[in-house]
């Protein structure tokens, strides 16, 4: 029962988390996308292994670099993009 209410509360913050995200800039929302994406992964991965908290905090801090990088390269073709239009 303990175990079901702390999965529940980790997925309803991170999705509390994607909201808080949706004005950010490219970066930003990418590495919240990411992290919780790379979260939702690792605990799904680490609870294979009994260590569900490890993997989810490993998965959130490799998607959260790996969507800020993500969206800054985004953000930088669409500004490349839009400046090679004049």
């Amino acid at each position: 029962m303990k175990f079901r209410i702390r999965q529940t509360s980790a997925v309803l913050g991170l999705g509390g988390l994607l909201l808080l995200g949706t004005g950010c800039n490219n970066a930003a929302q990418g590495g919240l996308i990411g992290a919780g994406a790379g979260a939702l992964g690792g605990m799904a991965i680490g609870s294979l292994s009994g260590n569900m908290g490890k993997g989810a905090v490993i998965g959130a801090v490799a998607g959260g670099l790996g969507g800020a990088v993500i969206g800054d390269q985004n953000r930088r073709r669409d500004q490349r993009d839009h400046y090679s239009d004049y």
